[in-house]
Protein backbone atom coordinates (compact mmCIF):
# COMPACT_ATOMS: atom_id res chain seq x y z
CA UNK A 1 0.00 0.00 0.00
CA UNK A 2 2.93 2.25 0.96
CA UNK A 3 6.45 2.64 -0.27
CA UNK A 4 9.36 2.56 1.86
CA UNK A 5 10.56 6.08 1.64
CA UNK A 6 7.29 7.24 2.29
CA UNK A 7 6.76 10.23 4.60
CA UNK A 8 2.99 9.29 5.51
CA UNK A 9 4.19 5.57 5.76
CA UNK A 10 6.95 5.83 7.61
CA UNK A 11 4.73 7.95 10.29
CA UNK A 12 2.20 5.25 10.03
CA UNK A 13 4.29 2.74 11.46
CA UNK A 14 5.69 4.60 13.64
CA UNK A 15 2.39 5.38 14.97
CA UNK A 16 1.59 1.71 15.30
CA UNK A 17 4.67 0.84 16.89
CA UNK A 18 3.80 -0.77 20.44
CA UNK A 19 7.04 -0.99 22.07
CA UNK A 20 8.45 2.52 23.60
CA UNK A 21 11.64 1.54 22.50
CA UNK A 22 10.45 0.83 18.81
CA UNK A 23 8.46 4.44 19.07
CA UNK A 24 11.32 6.15 20.10
CA UNK A 25 13.84 4.55 17.25
CA UNK A 26 11.14 4.55 14.85
CA UNK A 27 10.63 8.62 15.83
CA UNK A 28 14.48 9.82 15.98
CA UNK A 29 14.83 7.94 12.60
CA UNK A 30 11.81 9.78 10.83
CA UNK A 31 12.61 12.99 12.25
CA UNK A 32 16.31 12.60 11.24
CA UNK A 33 15.88 11.35 7.61
CA UNK A 34 13.41 14.01 7.04
CA UNK A 35 15.57 16.73 7.94
CA UNK A 36 18.54 15.03 5.81
CA UNK A 37 15.92 15.42 2.57
CA UNK A 38 15.38 11.56 2.37
CA UNK A 39 11.52 11.64 2.76
CA UNK A 40 9.85 14.57 0.49
CA UNK A 41 6.26 14.89 0.55
CA UNK A 42 4.32 12.17 -1.55
CA UNK A 43 0.70 13.38 -3.74
CA UNK A 44 -1.70 13.59 -0.76
CA UNK A 45 -3.79 11.79 -2.96
CA UNK A 46 -0.98 8.44 -3.26
CA UNK A 47 -1.32 7.28 0.52
CA UNK A 48 -5.39 6.75 2.07
CA UNK A 49 -5.61 7.50 4.84
CA UNK A 50 -6.44 4.64 7.57
CA UNK A 51 -8.82 5.01 10.68
CA UNK A 52 -6.60 4.79 13.81
CA UNK A 53 -9.10 3.88 16.54
CA UNK A 54 -6.05 2.69 18.91
CA UNK A 55 -2.10 4.03 18.30
CA UNK A 56 0.65 1.79 19.44
CA UNK A 57 1.35 1.43 22.81
CA UNK A 58 2.10 -0.94 25.09
CA UNK A 59 0.05 -4.15 27.04
CA UNK A 60 0.92 -2.00 30.50
CA UNK A 61 -0.33 0.14 31.57
CA UNK A 62 -3.53 -1.28 32.17
CA UNK A 63 -5.86 1.84 31.05
CA UNK A 64 -8.67 2.80 33.02
CA UNK A 65 -11.58 5.82 33.50
CA UNK A 66 -9.78 9.23 34.42
CA UNK A 67 -12.03 9.46 36.97
CA UNK A 68 -10.76 6.29 38.35
CA UNK A 69 -7.30 7.28 38.05
CA UNK A 70 -6.04 7.61 41.92
CA UNK A 71 -4.42 10.62 42.75
CA UNK A 72 -0.53 11.00 42.79
CA UNK A 73 1.41 12.75 45.85
CA UNK A 74 4.40 12.24 46.04
CA UNK A 75 4.68 11.92 50.02
CA UNK A 76 5.40 7.78 49.47
CA UNK A 77 7.94 6.19 47.09
CA UNK A 78 5.01 4.68 45.36
CA UNK A 79 2.61 7.59 45.37
CA UNK A 80 6.71 9.61 43.68
CA UNK A 81 6.83 6.90 41.59
CA UNK A 82 3.14 7.53 40.38
CA UNK A 83 3.49 10.51 39.91
CA UNK A 84 6.15 10.27 37.52
CA UNK A 85 4.74 7.57 35.88
CA UNK A 86 1.61 9.96 35.06
CA UNK A 87 4.12 12.85 33.06
CA UNK A 88 5.71 9.39 31.23
CA UNK A 89 2.51 8.50 30.07
CA UNK A 90 1.30 11.95 28.96
CA UNK A 91 4.72 11.90 26.99
CA UNK A 92 4.64 8.48 25.21
CA UNK A 93 0.89 9.87 24.61
CA UNK A 94 2.25 13.07 22.85
CA UNK A 95 4.65 11.20 20.40
CA UNK A 96 1.62 9.59 19.00
CA UNK A 97 -0.71 12.65 18.80
CA UNK A 98 2.59 14.47 16.92
CA UNK A 99 2.47 11.09 14.60
CA UNK A 100 -1.01 11.24 14.11
CA UNK A 101 -0.55 15.49 13.13
CA UNK A 102 1.87 14.20 10.66
CA UNK A 103 0.25 11.35 9.57
CA UNK A 104 -3.37 12.49 9.34
CA UNK A 105 -3.59 15.97 7.81
CA UNK A 106 -2.57 15.86 4.41
CA UNK A 107 -1.68 18.77 1.27
CA UNK A 108 -0.42 20.93 3.85
CA UNK A 109 2.88 23.16 3.97
CA UNK A 110 6.21 21.40 4.17
CA UNK A 111 6.79 23.55 7.54
CA UNK A 112 3.66 21.10 8.86
CA UNK A 113 5.27 18.23 8.35
CA UNK A 114 8.50 19.36 9.83
CA UNK A 115 6.94 21.36 13.12
CA UNK A 116 5.29 17.95 14.11
CA UNK A 117 8.06 15.78 13.66
CA UNK A 118 10.44 18.00 15.94
CA UNK A 119 7.48 17.52 18.66
CA UNK A 120 7.49 13.93 18.00
CA UNK A 121 11.06 14.00 18.54
CA UNK A 122 11.15 16.36 21.48
CA UNK A 123 8.26 14.31 23.09
CA UNK A 124 10.62 11.03 22.43
CA UNK A 125 13.37 12.59 24.48
CA UNK A 126 11.09 13.38 27.26
CA UNK A 127 9.75 10.07 27.61
CA UNK A 128 13.27 8.54 27.90
CA UNK A 129 14.09 11.47 30.62
CA UNK A 130 10.99 10.47 32.18
CA UNK A 131 11.41 7.00 32.06
CA UNK A 132 15.25 6.79 33.48
CA UNK A 133 13.66 9.11 36.50
CA UNK A 134 11.36 6.46 37.16
CA UNK A 135 14.23 3.62 36.87
CA UNK A 136 16.12 5.48 39.60
CA UNK A 137 13.09 5.06 41.73
CA UNK A 138 12.84 1.25 40.97
CA UNK A 139 9.70 1.38 38.90
CA UNK A 140 8.90 1.75 35.16
CA UNK A 141 6.40 2.16 32.45
CA UNK A 142 3.53 0.45 32.89
CA UNK A 143 3.46 -0.02 36.67
CA UNK A 144 0.50 1.47 37.41
CA UNK A 145 -2.62 2.52 35.69
CA UNK A 146 -3.46 5.27 33.19
CA UNK A 147 -6.24 6.94 30.94
CA UNK A 148 -6.55 7.60 27.74
CA UNK A 149 -7.91 10.79 27.60
CA UNK A 150 -5.62 12.38 25.38
CA UNK A 151 -5.77 9.87 22.82
CA UNK A 152 -9.30 10.19 22.85
CA UNK A 153 -9.30 14.06 21.90
CA UNK A 154 -7.61 12.65 19.01
CA UNK A 155 -9.81 9.97 17.63
CA UNK A 156 -12.59 12.75 17.97
CA UNK A 157 -10.76 15.39 16.19
CA UNK A 158 -9.21 13.09 12.96
CA UNK A 159 -11.68 14.58 10.97
CA UNK A 160 -10.92 18.68 11.31
CA UNK A 161 -6.95 19.64 11.64
CA UNK A 162 -8.77 22.92 12.95
CA UNK A 163 -10.32 21.14 16.26
CA UNK A 164 -7.02 18.80 16.34
CA UNK A 165 -4.68 22.08 16.74
CA UNK A 166 -7.66 23.72 18.92
CA UNK A 167 -8.34 21.02 21.40
CA UNK A 168 -5.39 18.84 21.54
CA UNK A 169 -2.39 21.51 21.89
CA UNK A 170 -4.42 24.73 22.80
CA UNK A 171 -6.40 22.74 25.07
CA UNK A 172 -5.10 19.57 26.47
CA UNK A 173 -1.58 20.26 25.88
CA UNK A 174 -2.05 23.76 27.32
CA UNK A 175 -2.86 22.01 30.51
CA UNK A 176 0.39 21.05 31.08
CA UNK A 177 1.54 24.00 30.99
CA UNK A 178 -0.31 24.86 33.96
CA UNK A 179 0.44 21.62 35.88
CA UNK A 180 3.64 22.18 35.83
CA UNK A 181 4.42 24.54 38.94
CA UNK A 182 2.33 22.77 41.22
CA UNK A 183 4.06 19.54 40.37
CA UNK A 184 7.39 20.73 41.07
CA UNK A 185 6.49 22.51 44.11
CA UNK A 186 5.76 19.32 45.30
CA UNK A 187 8.95 17.51 43.95
CA UNK A 188 10.86 20.75 45.65
CA UNK A 189 9.54 19.66 48.98
CA UNK A 190 10.83 16.23 49.17
CA UNK A 191 14.17 17.34 47.35
CA UNK A 192 13.73 15.75 44.15
CA UNK A 193 15.83 17.99 42.09
CA UNK A 194 16.67 15.42 39.38
CA UNK A 195 13.42 15.35 38.18
CA UNK A 196 12.76 19.15 38.45
CA UNK A 197 15.62 19.50 36.17
CA UNK A 198 13.58 17.61 33.61
CA UNK A 199 10.58 19.06 33.87
CA UNK A 200 12.33 21.90 33.41
CA UNK A 201 13.17 20.96 30.01
CA UNK A 202 9.73 19.68 29.37
CA UNK A 203 8.27 22.87 29.96
CA UNK A 204 10.63 24.35 28.01
CA UNK A 205 9.82 22.84 24.96
CA UNK A 206 5.62 22.61 25.31
CA UNK A 207 5.62 25.61 25.22
CA UNK A 208 6.78 25.93 21.77
CA UNK A 209 4.62 22.78 21.21
CA UNK A 210 1.99 24.57 22.37
CA UNK A 211 3.06 27.50 20.51
CA UNK A 212 3.07 25.49 17.14
CA UNK A 213 -0.34 24.35 17.38
CA UNK A 214 -1.33 28.13 18.46
CA UNK A 215 0.49 28.75 14.79
CA UNK A 216 -1.74 26.29 12.74
CA UNK A 217 -4.99 26.71 14.47
CA UNK A 218 -5.00 30.53 13.62
CA UNK A 219 -3.50 29.43 10.08
CA UNK A 220 -6.73 27.37 9.66
CA UNK A 221 -8.66 29.73 11.18
CA UNK A 222 -7.97 32.73 8.74
CA UNK A 223 -8.34 29.92 5.79
CA UNK A 224 -11.92 29.76 7.21
CA UNK A 225 -12.52 33.13 7.99
CA UNK A 226 -12.88 32.70 11.18
CA UNK A 227 -11.94 34.64 14.50
CA UNK A 228 -9.79 32.38 16.42
CA UNK A 229 -10.65 32.96 19.66
CA UNK A 230 -14.34 32.97 19.36
CA UNK A 231 -13.48 30.07 18.03
CA UNK A 232 -11.46 28.20 19.80
CA UNK A 233 -14.59 28.97 22.95
CA UNK A 234 -17.06 27.24 20.52
CA UNK A 235 -14.74 24.42 19.64
CA UNK A 236 -14.22 23.70 23.59
CA UNK A 237 -18.59 24.04 23.77
CA UNK A 238 -19.02 21.53 21.06
CA UNK A 239 -16.15 19.00 22.03
CA UNK A 240 -17.07 19.25 25.68
CA UNK A 241 -13.43 19.93 25.77
CA UNK A 242 -12.17 20.23 29.78
CA UNK A 243 -11.58 23.67 31.08
CA UNK A 244 -8.49 24.43 32.29
CA UNK A 245 -7.96 24.31 36.13
CA UNK A 246 -6.77 27.99 37.82
CA UNK A 247 -4.35 28.94 38.38
CA UNK A 248 -3.25 29.12 35.13
CA UNK A 249 0.52 29.72 34.20
CA UNK A 250 -0.18 33.21 32.21
CA UNK A 251 3.78 33.80 31.47
CA UNK A 252 3.67 30.18 29.51
CA UNK A 253 0.63 30.63 27.87
CA UNK A 254 1.17 34.06 26.39
CA UNK A 255 4.88 32.86 25.30
CA UNK A 256 2.43 30.24 23.55
CA UNK A 257 0.28 32.26 21.67
CA UNK A 258 -2.75 33.19 24.41
CA UNK A 259 -3.84 36.94 24.40
CA UNK A 260 -4.45 38.65 27.47
CA UNK A 261 -8.18 38.45 26.52
CA UNK A 262 -8.36 34.83 26.01
CA UNK A 263 -5.94 34.21 29.04
CA UNK A 264 -8.40 36.52 31.21
CA UNK A 265 -11.74 34.55 29.79
CA UNK A 266 -10.20 31.42 30.44
CA UNK A 267 -9.15 32.64 33.99
CA UNK A 268 -12.98 33.41 34.30
CA UNK A 269 -13.93 30.07 33.93
CA UNK A 270 -16.71 28.10 32.05
CA UNK A 271 -19.56 30.29 32.98
CA UNK A 272 -17.58 33.53 33.45
CA UNK A 273 -17.50 36.33 30.99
Amino acid sequence: MFQNDDLYARAYRALMCCAPADKVAAVVQLHDDRAAGRLPLPLASACPVLPVEDAGRPARPELIPHTAVPRRKPGSPEGHAALLHAIAHIEFNAINLALDCVYRFRGLPDDYYDGWLQVAREEAHHFGLVSARLADLGFAYGDFPAHRGLWDMAVKTAADPLARMALVPRVLEARGLDATPPIVASLRRIGDEASIAVLDIILRDEIGHVALGDRWFRHFCAERGLEPEATYLALMADFDAPWPPRPLNVEARRRAGFSAAEIARLEAGRRGG
